[in-house]
């Protein structure tokens, strides 16, 4: 279905919630080790992964915001808690024998390294799993703007979305039994049909660079595995 794509190196974002489970709240351990699990049969064939993650489970500065919290901070305290959550996931990874790096948009010197494309590029190529932390590093952007960002910074065959759908749906498909579920759709469609897949400083930024997205169910164990190899599930969004 995605003949088009070489996917070599891929940006893999999963959101804060994904990893909660079903408490939507904290960290659920074995949900993250199903996740790493699927990271690792991928990376053990070779292919080069980088990872953006949110930080929705623990703290989400649109939220904050809408309570009071001052959005800057707000944004803020969002970036800290994707970096608790980079901390789980190459925790995780490392669990499994996987080597990984964590990589900030802010400066913790004693967690992560700041990113660097350079740096980034080199571990990549001697067989490490990065993850990105921090979102962009500036207020009023969402970790899929991040994802759009690092995954054009660092030259991404595809940046993929892992969901808990199969897809990109006309409705949301858990409220509406009757949506349609698209095999491609163009960024401008996307945009029209004012389908809710990211927002659209993201979609743009994908669009401007050519990025393609694959949008997928991450939550069936095995699937991201399906996706790089057989590539006949998701959704492909692209011009």
């Amino acid at each position: 279905m995605f003949q088009n794509i070489e996917f070599k190196r891929i940006l893999l974002k999963l959101s804060g919630e994904s990893i909660a489970g079903k408490s939507k709240q904290g960290i659920d351990v074995n949900k993250l080790k199903e996740y790493t699990g699927q990271i690792k049969e991928i990376a053990e064939k070779g292919i080069q992964v980088a990872i953006v993650i949110g930080g929705g489970n623990i703290f989400r500065g649109l939220t904050g915001a809408d309570k009071g919290f001052d959005r800057v901070k707000g944004d803020q305290m969002g970036m800290l808690a994707t970096v608790i959550n980079s901390l789980a996931l190459i925790s995780a990874l490392e669990s499994q024998n996987i080597k990984a790096k964590l990589f900030t948009a802010v400066t913790i010197e004693s967690v992560g390294h700041r990113f660097n494309k350079s740096e980034v590029t080199e571990a990549l190529n001697n067989g490490y799993v990065c993850v990105f932390a921090g979102g962009t590093g500036n207020p009023y952007f969402s970790t899929d703007t991040a994802s759009a960002l690092r995954a054009v910074e660092i030259e991404a065959d595809v940046f993929i979305k892992g969901t808990r759908v199969d897809g990109v749906y006309s409705d949301d498909p858990e409220k509406n039994p009757n949506a349609e579920k698209f095999d491609k759709i163009s960024f401008d469609e996307v945009y029209k049909k004012n389908l809710k897949v990211m927002d659209l400083t993201a979609l743009t930024l994908c669009k401007e660079n050519n990025m393609s997205v694959i949008v997928f169910d991450m939550d069936t164990p095995g699937n991201l595995k399906t996706l790089i190899f057989k590539q006949n599930i998701g959704t492909l969004i692209t011009n």
